[in-house]
């Protein structure tokens, strides 16, 4: 009975509408931001900042906007890395055009812009649903991506196609560090993050769910589908616009079109399915698994070789490990394809009981 909600009684309109009504969830979201804040600076080197955690937390804030888009309100994307080169290339050129310009500033009109995109590239929806609708929006990341690389004033003219992103500053203060990257990302994604979980739960969620189960249905009890599906790829393009200025800013230090291609959409749309659609907890264990797996893989395969004597060619080596990655993914989703979300409600609703038998 460690996860109990009886006896926690709730005295004001106030603590019955919090955002983790139940007193176990605060704790443990406390503790896990501490953690995150005040823990992993003290114990992470360098290389875990820079190449595993800011990417995790970056692909997690990407991931979490599809997820507001496809889990919540039920409308397939595939041009998730379109709307964050939208949101990089934004970025980029508000704070090379306009002097003296904050850069959380800059980072907010990127997701407008990209949320403006969005809401282009998501009239589709109002007629077509499900598969055409994924290839309505697949042509948004082709689009994008043609017209980032046509049209010079975006690059600002360079010739080498390579774009160094400028460097982060607020008040004076220099983000050039690992440290200093990952601790604004992770600011950044918390605040997004608590800013979403509050969202589905508001008339905006519910609307989103009624129309990802059934249109017809929530049309006639007053929900306005063009109202709502317009502000579900509003608010996903707005998160994926943001995830983009980071990734282009605080990991890979240039803007480039060829940095926010196919792959990566494809990408973040794994880190849906294995995390779990419809969950906010999902979509950064979802990332996490794509993000930390390989690396894992990567670390275990080499000694294991050296135990076992065996002396693979590199590029096996290497396809191996692509292998072994996708059929645990294959695998995963079998047993489980609800994603790593359910596994955790699967074991809140053990603690409920536990110690007694079910």
């Amino acid at each position: 009975m460690l996860y109990r909600e009886a006896g926690q009684f709730k005295a004001s309109y106030a603590e019955d509408q919090q955002i983790f009504p139940i007193r176990q969830d605060r704790i443990a979201v406390a503790v896990l931001l501490a953690f995150a804040f005040l823990v992993v600076p003290a114990i992470a080197n360098g290389y875990w900042l820079s190449a595993i955690l800011i990417p995790l937390l970056i692909f997690a804030l990407a991931t979490l906007g599809l997820n507001l888009l496809t889990g919540y309100a039920g409308q397939l994307s595939l041009g998730t890395a379109a709307f964050m080169a939208v949101g990089a290339f934004a970025a980029y050129n508000f704070i090379l055009r306009v002097p003296g310009i904050p850069l959380l500033v800059a980072f907010v009109l990127a997701g407008v812009c990209a949320a403006l995109v969005g809401i282009v590239f998501g009239l589709p929806s109002l007629r077509i649903k499900g598969f055409y609708l994924a290839v309505a929006t697949l042509a948004a990341q082709f689009f994008v991506v043609w017209a980032l690389t046509k049209f010079g004033w975006f690059s600002n003219h360079s010739s080498s196609g390579v774009i160094n992103a400028q460097k982060m500053a607020i008040l004076g203060y220099s983000f050039d560090s690992p440290l200093s990257k990952y601790l604004l990302v992770l600011s950044i994604v918390a605040l997004l993050a608590l800013a979403a979980k509050n969202m589905v739960r508001s008339s905006i969620g519910r609307a989103w769910m009624a129309v990802r189960d059934m249109d017809v249905a929530a049309e006639v009890i007053g929900i306005r589908i063009l109202h709502t599906k317009l502000m579900a790829f509003a608010i996903s393009s707005f998160y994926c616009g943001v995830a983009g200025a980071l990734y282009a800013f605080a990991y890979l230090g240039t803007v480039e079109p060829e940095g926010f291609n196919l792959d990566l959409s494809f990408r973040v749309l794994f880190m849906v399915i294995i995390g779990g659609a419809g969950s906010i907890l999902g979509s950064f264990l979802g990332a996490g698994f794509i993000v930390l797996l390989p690396i894992f893989l990567n670390t275990v395969a080499h000694p294991l070789e050296l135990a076992l004597g065996l002396s693979l060619p590199p590029g096996l080596m290497s396809n191996l490990e692509l292998i072994i990655f996708g059929s645990l993914i294959i695998f995963f989703l079998i047993v489980e394809p609800h994603g790593l979300a359910r596994l955790w409600q699967i074991a809140k609703e053990k603690l409920r009981l536990w110690p007694f038998p079910h």
